[in-house]
């Protein structure tokens, strides 16, 4: 079962948002069919049976996966891609091995479970939609405009969700859509195989991480979220980070700090830390709680969450756990 393409009537994103930093926060938000016009990136093509033979076919294992022991029973974390490619949503051999050595996948958010969406759709109609200046308003249309998002429709977000779902799409003319983000395509998964399906985190809590604390830190989080999409940082960061999961490469994801150009200013580092250093202690104390509880546990969060002497091995490490890095090939 995959997520559902972007551009339907009516359309639903099942994502979650990296973006530009990497981070998970799911959003789900109905926008009308996109604009018809030449210069719009081509939509999403529904897989064929033959497509989907193909991919299996031509598997090869992506990302990046820990093997973590305890008390007799081993578990697995799996750094995600919140967007992706077609070829890329039939896990490899050895992820596919661990999945199957699971009884329990978990994930942020579960986005195939109708409370959560709910909960998600109702967290965001009750956000906080405040009126950007007019030249950043006018900077916003025109980023809508370049990926073929109907404004109107844009606007009724918060002006968080706004760059969040701008950001997202910055990929799709490099063929990186949010339809093929891994986490959907394992909740598929995990469901058609029957497995427990859990979420490790809350859509109200997830949602708090965009909501800025007043009006002039949001303005300045677009305002820096838009320099980076007009001069086309974002895009180019979107790329080599997929590049680097694609490839399994442990050792450039591990100084990714170093290269995102992503934390040059105060905003951006105390974002990165609220997204990433804040959340991970309850990530770990949740994965925890289900290991001890007597499950074999498949963790699937965004991969910049297992990096660093923050990442969720580490945290596992000091749980108790023995960790142990599994080397993926993915070619």
């Amino acid at each position: 079962m995959l997520p559902f393409p972007f551009c339907r009537e009516p359309a639903v994103t099942l994502s979650d948002s990296i973006l530009s930093f990497a981070f998970a926060v799911l959003i789900a938000v109905t926008i009308p069919a996109c604009a018809e016009a030449a210069t719009c990136p081509p939509d999403v093509e529904q897989p064929t049976p033959e497509m989907v033979r193909a991919a299996a076919h031509n598997a090869r294992d992506r990302g990046f996966l820990w093997r973590i022991s305890k008390d007799g029973r081993t578990s697995y974390l799996y750094g995600t891609m919140h967007v992706g490619r077609f070829d890329w949503t039939i896990p490899g051999p050895s992820v596919a091995k661990a999945l199957r050595a699971t009884d329990t996948l978990a994930l942020e958010l579960d986005f195939l479970d109708a409370d959560i969406r709910n909960r998600v759709s109702k967290g965001m109609s009750t956000q906080r939609v405040m009126k950007l200046p007019a030249p950043l308003e006018k900077r916003v249309r025109e980023q809508a405009e370049a990926v073929c998002i109907p404004y109107d429709a844009l606007s009724r977000l918060a002006p968080e969700f706004q760059i969040v779902t701008l950001t997202l799409m910055v990929g799709r003319r490099d063929g990186l859509d949010a339809s093929y983000a891994i986490d959907g395509v394992l909740a598929g998964i995990g469901h058609g195989a029957k497995k427990d399906v859990v979420s490790l985190e809350t859509p109200e809590s997830q949602l708090q991480l965009l909501q800025m604390k007043d009006e002039r830190e949001t303005v300045t989080f677009v305002r820096e979220s838009l320099d980076e999409m007009e001069t086309g940082r974002e895009r180019k960061l979107l790329k080599r980070l997929s590049r680097v999961w694609a490839d399994a490469d442990y050792p450039e994801m591990e100084h990714y700090s170093e290269w995102c150009d992503c934390m040059n200013t105060e905003n951006e580092r105390e974002l990165m830390k609220r997204i990433l250093d804040d959340r991970n202690p309850k990530l770990a104390d949740r994965i925890d709680a289900l290991h001890m509880s007597g499950k074999r546990v498949f963790a699937a969060v965004g991969s910049l969450h297992m990096f660093g002497v923050t990442g969720l091995p580490m945290l596992m490490s000091k749980h108790g756990y023995v960790v142990e890095r599994i080397e993926l090939k993915s070619r």
